[in-house]
């Protein structure tokens, strides 16, 4: 399989793995218009479409894709239902596609239905956790996307996290102004900003790496809660979250 990332909107990025016969399966098209220029260009021959959550930056693209390839069977968790999806799949399925297993996990936070794909090494996680950071709780709670969070923490050191924004930068200034004596989320932080001055990628990323620069993932870490421990008294890592999590919604 070869995983291409495709630009769409102003940060989000459409995922799509390729087989040797060119057939592709494709995550959450917020939009058609760059896959589909992107199928005729490369002659892919789409097989699927995989939809981590509801919201129109991840699912706008389907009815074009299915007008056009109507063979095309869309996963998605319930509540994606009225946005293009054939087949619902919820946590603890196994969906196979081009002789591939994708393992179906619930991740609520983000949305309450949300869910990941993983197929050795790959991770689509949508909105749930991105490089140095994590979604915003729009309809789970922070108990929620704590646990989720710890689901993918869980996960083999060469997982590869395919998140759906390109978010790293914001994140890392975050995570440097939180811990920034930490060496690991500095030199992560200078690397960010020389990418994206030359606007390259900065995804995917290995989930070994994430374990040491996401504050979001380092909830027991000592540091992180002595530094926490200055503003207020929190041990348990779900609280830690929550703080870390409402700080992030009001930082610039």
């Amino acid at each position: 399989m070869n995983l291409i990332s495709i630009p769409a909107f102003q940060d989000n990025y459409i995922w799509v793995l390729v087989d040797d016969d060119r057939r592709c399966v494709i995550v959450d098209p917020g939009e058609s218009e760059p896959v589909l220029t992107a199928i005729t260009e490369n002659g892919w021959l789409p097989e699927a479409i995989l939809l981590t959550h509801h919201h129109n930056d991840h699912v706008g693209g389907v009815p074009a894709l299915r007008a056009k390839f109507p063979h095309l069977v869309v996963y998605g968790p319930a509540e994606t239902q009225d946005k293009g999806t054939t087949h619902v799949v919820k946590d603890g399925e196994k969906v196979l596609i081009l002789g591939w297993d994708f393992s179906v996990f619930a991740t609520p936070g983000h949305t309450s239905g949300h869910i990941c794909f993983y197929s050795k090494p790959y991770l689509f996680c949508g909105d749930t956790l991105f490089s140095g950071g994590c979604g915003r709780l729009f309809e789970g709670t922070p108990v929620q996307m704590y646990q989720s969070l710890q689901k993918i923490a869980a996960l083999p050191d060469d997982t590869l996290i395919c998140c759906a924004h390109e978010y790293t930068l914001g994140n890392m200034k975050f995570a440097a102004s939180i811990l920034p004596d930490d060496r690991a989320i500095q030199d992560y932080y200078q690397k960010v900003k020389e990418l994206r001055a030359k606007n390259q990628k900065t995804l995917p990323v290995i989930l070994k790496n994430e374990r040491e620069i996401n504050v979001f993932l380092r909830t027991d870490d000592i540091d992180l809660i002595n530094k926490i421990n200055q503003e207020t008294n929190l041990q348990q890592p779900e609280d830690c979250f929550a703080w870390l999590r409402s700080k992030k919604d009001n930082f610039r």
